[in-house]
């Protein structure tokens, strides 16, 4: 199984990148509307097991649900839907890569945040309507993650949303590197499984989670939803993904006007001295 190198995995990111940023809005809001809904079925799936588990499982129950809840990513990467939190990743690099305007970068990026909502909101009502979320120990299961969710504090959920998105786009990373399907799929797994299980947040997986939530009667308003959890976690996944991923990634496997420019008058050398270094800047600093 060929792995690729960090600077084609770059490049790629910079072409999914371009490829939405270009996208037409009927296009992009029905894939961000498919990749919300996957994230809410993982999001399900998990609910699903982990509500039904014992007391006694203690901190296991975490990496139980963080086994399941990842095939929501999955769905979004192989079935190739829009995801806002993947997007802070690719469209930052596409950005940096000169492939796109910041015009087309944010209106993507709006779009693709709007398209999640409404599937996750839809996966929402369609458990509730199945009747998933109207007994116990569902129920209450939901009732109290989406109250505990608005009680972090706002410093607490920004830097959730960080370490969330900062493996969910290692995640995205992992599944680039690799050109067969079961390496995707370990790539995605394993880095999700570890989010999950540490207790970050993830703010299109909460469109699912806090709205169910509510609708089951859950003692949270939509202000408490929007202002105390929606908000900081969607700027930490905003800083996870496009600074330590994206931003990170392209100043160190990309050369082209990213390095300091007197950094790059350090090591410009003549073309005689590049003629007789053992190794080229290519291979010293990519």
């Amino acid at each position: 199984m060929a792995v690729a190198k960090p600077m084609d995995i770059l490049d790629a990111c910079g072409e999914i990148g371009a490829t939405r940023g270009k996208t037409e809005v009927v296009k992009t809001m029905l894939l961000s509307f498919l990749a919300g809904a996957y994230i809410a079925l993982g999001g399900l799936l998990m609910a699903s097991v982990v509500a039904g588990l014992p007391k006694s499982f203690g901190t296991m129950t975490k990496l139980v649900g963080g086994a399941l809840f990842p095939v929501g990513l999955m769905l979004v990467v192989i079935g190739g839907a829009d995801l806002f939190t993947g997007n802070c990743l690719y469209l930052l690099i596409g950005l940096v890569k000169g492939r796109l305007t910041p015009g087309n970068m944010c209106k993507s990026a709006v779009l693709s945040y709007l398209g999640n909502l409404l599937g996750s909101l839809f996966v929402a009502y369609l458990a509730i309507a199945s009747g998933i979320f109207s007994t116990e120990p569902w129920m209450g299961w939901i009732q109290s993650l989406a109250v505990a969710k608005v009680q972090i504090s706002f410093s607490q959920a920004f830097w959730r949303g960080i370490g969330c998105n900062w493996l969910v786009c290692m995640a995205l990373w992992l599944a680039l590197s690799s050109d067969q399907l079961s390496g995707k799929i370990l790539g995605i797994w394993v880095s999700v499984m570890a989010f999950v299980t540490m207790g970050f947040e993830h703010s299109i997986a909460n469109m699912f989670f806090i709205p169910a939530g509510i609708w089951v009667g859950a003692h949270v308003t939509w202000a408490q939803f929007w202002i105390n959890n929606e908000l900081p976690v969607t700027l930490g996944n905003i800083v996870g993904g496009g600074v330590f991923v994206g931003l990170i990634m392209a100043l160190c496997h990309r050369k082209e006007a990213l390095l300091p420019r007197l950094y790059l008058q350090n090591i410009r050398t003549s073309e005689a001295e590049q003629a007789i270094a053992p190794t080229s800047i290519k291979e010293r600093y990519i």
